[in-house]
């Protein structure tokens, strides 16, 4: 009966990294991560990015694989005091019995200054090997010099496959439904997995409140359907198949480009009523506002921003009429590729002559020995533009921004079109 009270994804947490999902980036056999690994070499690291993606399994893992000693805080609810405990048994476990401590600190992004400072001397001289967790960006939310001593890791969503192959897992596993007769559609699993958002731990929980809820049939045997499933996820199945949503997404954004604003709100609201998040709308529209509007009418993309904005803080239903005013804007407004074209062609660049030195001028700290004193000039001293050089000498005259003659982006005058 205790067992039952730890929740399934805790139970089944893998072992090792045969049993982990996801995250191939960073996980896959000859990674720098594995080999760090491998090698004993593995130092503090910062894990970041959505819940439920495999942060705390995977520095699970790595104790294991050491023999470590695995803690575990909540930055929330830990303090100083907790810390100093945990470095003084890491220093007597080092010296006795030659293990290392693993730190897992949940939630990092929420210690603070000082919380922070009080692990840098353990964490410097290898007394414990600190993995802090967060969904927030460690270079926006953390100090500065916690984040210079580790190395910094982003995990994604995972994908359906890998939510699918956790969740079978989870129904044979001994650890835990293994023991058990249950029986899950695999349109039950295919929900779970879809409605999840690449988030493993609400998958698991669905499936959990699936079994601990659903009575065993007269064979003894719990039946886990697509009703149950959409019952306890709290989210009904998409009308649709995986290829037709994908269809309607698609004919979604080309409207958007075709600029018709009743095509595009009708595949919006199809979408939506089955049972797609409107969030993923919006996002969409967003990116659309910047490749096929761009500069013609930057307000679209405001517009969007607001939708976005309106959606998250107002909920539905009244979000949504936020968003159908984005979209209908979105569409009637002319378009432009430009900032797509720039991008794309200041990336290739950018790779291109990866190696080339900023101009002398505009450097942060210009050596005094360089014998390129060219002299910077302050715009505002000449009314707002001076021509001077800004991009590299190998690439001094290229062009990568080019105004279309369409909406307000005709009205955008380059002085650097006449550089040549």
């Amino acid at each position: 009966m205790e067992e039952k009270r730890i929740p399934l994804a805790q139970r089944v947490r893998p072992r090792s990294f045969e049993e982990f999902v996801g995250q191939e980036h960073i996980a896959k056999k000859g990674s720098l991560f594995r080999r760090a690994i491998e090698a004993g070499t593995f130092g503090s690291a910062i894990f970041f990015g959505p819940p439920g993606t495999g942060k705390s399994s995977l520095a699970n893992i790595i104790s294991n694989l050491d023999n470590g000693i695995f803690k575990h805080l909540n930055a929330v609810s830990s303090g100083v005091s907790d810390v100093k405990k945990i470095i003084d048994d890491a220093r007597k476990d080092k010296s006795l019995f030659s293990r290392q401590t693993y730190l897992l600190l949940d939630e990092c992004h929420r210690w603070s200054k000082a919380q922070s400072d009080s692990i840098l001397p353990a964490v410097e001289d290898g007394t414990i090997v600190f993995i802090g967790t967060t969904t927030e960006n460690p270079y926006y939310s953390m100090t500065p010099a916690i984040v210079s001593r580790c190395m910094i890791f982003e995990f994604k969503p995972l994908s359906k496959d890998d939510i699918l192959k956790a969740l079978k897992r989870a129904i044979t596993d001994e650890r835990g439904l293994g023991n058990y007769k249950v029986n899950v559609s695999e349109k039950a699993l295919e929900h779970f997995a879809w409605v999840s958002g690449g988030d493993l731990r609400s998958a698991m929980n669905a499936l959990e409140l699936a079994f601990l809820t659903t009575p065993v049939n007269k064979d003894g045997v719990v039946e886990i359907d697509l009703a149950i499933a959409e019952n306890c996820i709290q989210k009904k199945a998409l009308s649709v198949d995986e290829n037709k949503y994908y269809d309607m997404l698609s004919a979604f954004c080309k409207s958007i480009r075709g600029s018709d604003a009743d095509a595009a709100l009708f595949y919006s609201q199809r979408l939506i009523k089955a049972g797609c998040d409107p969030l993923l709308i919006a996002r969409r529209l967003i990116a659309h506002c910047s490749e096929d509007i761009g500069m013609a009418d930057s307000n679209a993309l405001l517009l969007a921003n607001c939708a976005l904005y309106s959606l998250k803080n107002l909920g539905m239903p009244e979000g949504l009429l936020n968003l159908s005013h984005a979209i209908i804007y979105a569409c009637t407004a002319e378009k432009s590729n430009s900032v797509l074209i720039a991008m794309d062609k200041a990336g290739e660049m950018a790779e291109k002559f990866a190696d080339c030195e900023v101009p002398f001028h505009l450097r942060n700290h210009p050596s005094i020995n360089d014998t390129k004193k060219i002299k910077y000039k302050y715009p505002h001293d000449f009314g707002g533009y001076v021509k001077q050089q800004y991009l590299p000498d190998e690439i001094k005259n290229e062009i990568f921004y080019v105004p279309k003659q369409i909406g307000k982006e005709k009205n955008i005058f380059i002085k650097k079109l006449n550089k040549k």
